[in-house]
């Protein structure tokens, strides 16, 4: 057996071989390769293709449990119109449907019989079907499901009952099984049974749980399949708390550690760290109960659990992380004594350790000791990022005294030093701000085109743009404008997950992809980059922007090698056209062009302001993909002679939101910065910011905003806009691809 095949792929392939063993010599000799082999997916296709190998049930499911990364087919006729309107994109499927036989036609055919029936037409969808699972053998389950929807249009209930039989019994193993036994386990609970007993982790699989709590709600067994294989659901905490208060005695250690993995990633500290306590002691856990309890106010447990942590696990890479929260929970002698600790022994936490010994220096008036630990940490971590945010603070503080020049030669460390520090885009672009001011003209230029080149996605990348005089717009400009996109129709290729998922993605299938990945990923807080990045996209797939966003850009927190790989993803496209990407376009384009506000500037206050997600309230009641309060809705309304409204309904939302963002316009006389900034803290703070720091010079103006939040928000909307400007403008794209960064 080779070594790089799954045990399970090979017991499975063995019973196969066992139960239809053939004739002819030559296919014996050839199956018994499938078995002992490592054969890829595509492999396997084409010996069934030419009958080699028959079409037996569990076939079709070795791609998904093969070990090897498939790939899918790079170039395709029918990838470009998957996106397009249904009407759009039926003819020229119609035309690709008839053409001779090759993956173009099964997936036109595929695609094109999925039109018919949503356009509730079952007759052409099921000529378009018959036999097409024997050519389209990887899609062959999903055939077979809108087969049965087909017959279930045209009124013949008892086929497509057959059809979903046939999806359930010849691929019992497939991930696609679940879509026929939750429609059969609509009439018959078996199915329903068979469903949870073994795909646990498909959405529809959730479904079944979840309508049969509802009916009946003490149901550990089944509350505890939530919170293992849905632990990020709508109501996760509710069910993790039940489970804790009503059936605590009946949990295993796994249970509670996915209880305790939940808690922690809803941010649910304090309970996290008690259901820590009941899981198999490492110094995860160890460190996960003393932070949790830290973070949950809770100082004499969390110093007590860093204490038995560093006892228990001296060597684990968590004890620097222990240390340095357990100084900030002690006397300064004995903090300084855990700090020294962690500068000795832990490189990764020895930075922030030196700054905390410095302050505390500073604290006992020992400036020579906290002068010699802030040189020592920039002698030995230099490119640290606490050394770069050191680095800013000095150079800002100059600035302030009016010290351009000690400004300018403090910031300059920060691009050599600390290249990747998030304070490297805005200290390349100062640098440039305060050459001019200095009347370093030749300084200024190369300073901005550095920023461009190193920081093209960064909101200061398009102030460097606008001072070169690039046709990006400026604070007072970006309204008019109308900005010609070009985006690519195809759904990209994903760079994790099975043959079949990517086939489904790429097709538009976004639920079954997603249901196929999920259980494909075995272990959601052990995700690779790729897969992590993979799992943002699927979510985004499904409309679930929010956390498919964020999940997407949760890969910056990533450390060591991983970040490495996360940086070399990071250069590619299709990492930032998956943080930016476009939902609600017509609407967007639509209501825009109405209020005459430049559309990518909409696309960018709404990423902001909701990620996208259309079923959102904020803190302060303010909903929908907008977030326009009720009270500020129904004065819009009534100003602009809406009529009647709905914030939940996303067109009516968009509506109101856009109107509201061209009145700000207006009140500022177009400036986008003080427009948006009213957007998000209101006229009369605005109004306060002007009088007391005046806008002459509206770099400063924004680095002077005193709400930090309003302040992320205006440098963030802004930096969107320019990130969607660079990514689907072609003029611009092409303009940054020209810029070098200076040595």
């Amino acid at each position: 057996m080779s070594k790089q095949m799954p045990k399970r792929v090979y017991k499975q392939r063995k019973s196969i071989f066992r139960k239809q063993q053939p004739a002819h010599p030559l296919t014996r000799i050839l199956l018994g390769l499938v078995l002992i082999s490592g054969l890829t997916a595509s492999t396997i296709l084409v010996l069934q293709r030419f009958k080699v190998i028959p079409v037996w049930a569990g076939i079709p499911s070795l791609p998904i449990l093969s070990n090897k990364q498939p790939t899918v087919e790079a170039q395709s006729l029918v990838w470009g119109l998957v996106n397009l309107p249904r009407e759009e994109r039926m003819r020229s499927l119609e035309k690709l449907a008839q053409g001779e036989k090759n993956a173009d036609t099964f997936r036109a055919r595929y695609l094109l019989a999925k039109d018919y029936i949503s356009l509730k037409q079952g007759e052409p969808a099921l000529t378009l079907l018959t036999g097409l699972e024997n050519d389209y053998n990887l899609l062959a389950p999903q055939i077979l499901s809108q087969r049965a929807r087909a017959y279930s249009l045209q009124g013949d209930q008892a086929k497509s009952k057959q059809a979903w039989l046939d999806l359930v019994n010849n691929y019992s193993n497939h991930p696609l099984a679940p879509e026929g036994l939750f429609e059969l386990g609509k009439q018959e609970a078996k199915y329903a049974d068979l469903a949870i007993a073994k795909f646990p982790a498909h959405p529809l699989t959730r479904e079944i749980i979840q309508a049969r709590l509802q009916q009946e709600p003490k149901q550990p067994k089944l509350l505890k399949l939530l919170a293992i294989y849905h632990p990020d659901i709508k109501g996760a905490n509710l069910i993790r708390n039940q489970l804790v208060k009503d059936y605590r005695d009946q949990l295993k250690p796994e249970e509670w550690e996915a209880i305790a993995s939940g808690y922690w990633e809803a941010a649910e500290y304090g309970k996290a760290a008690d259901a820590y306590t009941k899981v198999p002691r490492t110094a995860l856990s160890a460190y996960r109960y003393a932070r949790g309890k830290h973070l949950a106010s809770r100082p004499p447990e969390a110093k007590s659990g860093y204490l038995q942590l560093i006892a228990d696990f001296p060597e684990a890479k968590e004890i620097g992380l222990g240390l340095r929260h357990l100084a900030s929970l002690t006397p300064a002698q004995s903090a300084l004594g855990y700090l020294d600790q962690v500068i000795a022994k832990f490189p990764e936490e020895a930075p922030q350790a030196l700054r905390e010994k410095a302050k505390i220096l500073e604290r006992q008036e020992d400036s020579a000791g906290a002068t010699q630990a802030r040189q020592l940490l920039f002698s030995q971590y230099g490119n640290s990022e606490i050394a770069a945010e050191l680095r800013w603070q000095t150079a800002s503080k100059l600035a302030e005294k009016g010290d351009l020049a000690g400004a300018w030669q403090n910031a300059q460390p920060i691009t050599v030093n600390n290249p990747d520090s998030e304070y490297a885009s805005e200290a390349s672009f100062w640098i440039g701000k305060w050459a001019k001011q200095l009347g370093k003209d030749q300084d200024a230029i190369a300073a901005w085109q550095h920023t461009l080149a190193r920081y093209p996605e960064s909101y200061y990348a398009w102030r460097s743009a606008a001072l070169l005089g690039w046709d990006v717009g400026d604070f007072s400009t970006i309204r008019q404008k109308n900005p010609s996109i070009s985006r690519n129709p195809e759904n990209l290729i994903l760079p994790a997950g099975s043959e079949l998922v990517r086939e489904l993605y790429r097709l538009g299938e976004y639920q079954s992809a997603w249901a196929v990945w999920r259980m494909e990923l075995k272990d959601q807080s052990k995700m690779t980059v790729e897969e992590q990045f993979t799992d943002g996209v699927l979510r985004q797939g499904i409309g679930d922007n929010l956390a498919g966003i964020n999940q997407i850009w949760s890969l910056s927190r990533r450390r060591g090698e991983e970040r490495v790989q996360w940086l070399k993803l990071r250069e590619q496209k299709i990492y930032w056209e998956a943080l930016f990407s476009f939902p609600f376009q017509t609407e967007i384009s639509k209501w825009s062009q109405q209020h005459q506000v430049n559309p990518l500037l909409v696309t960018s206050l709404i990423r902001q302001e909701s990620r996208f997600e259309t079923d959102i309230t904020s803190s302060a009641g303010a909903l929908g993909l907008m977030q326009v309060m009720p009270d500020t809705a129904a004065w819009i309304a009534t100003t602009a002679n809406f009529g009647k409204y709905d914030l939940k309904n996303y067109q009516d939302n968009i509506k109101l939101g856009t109107w509201y963002l061209a009145h700000n316009h207006r009140e500022y006389e177009n400036s986008s910065l003080l427009a948006i900034a009213s957007y998000n803290a209101g006229a009369g703070n605005v109004a306060d910011w002007v009088q007391r720091f005046g806008v002459n010079d509206p770099d400063a103006f924004v680095e002077t905003i005193p709400f930090p939040e309003t302040y992320d928000y205006v440098k963030s909307v802004l930096g969107n806009y320019w990130n969607y400007l660079r990514l689907y403008n072609p003029e611009i794209g092409q303009k940054i691809a020209t810029q070098q960064p200076t040595k």
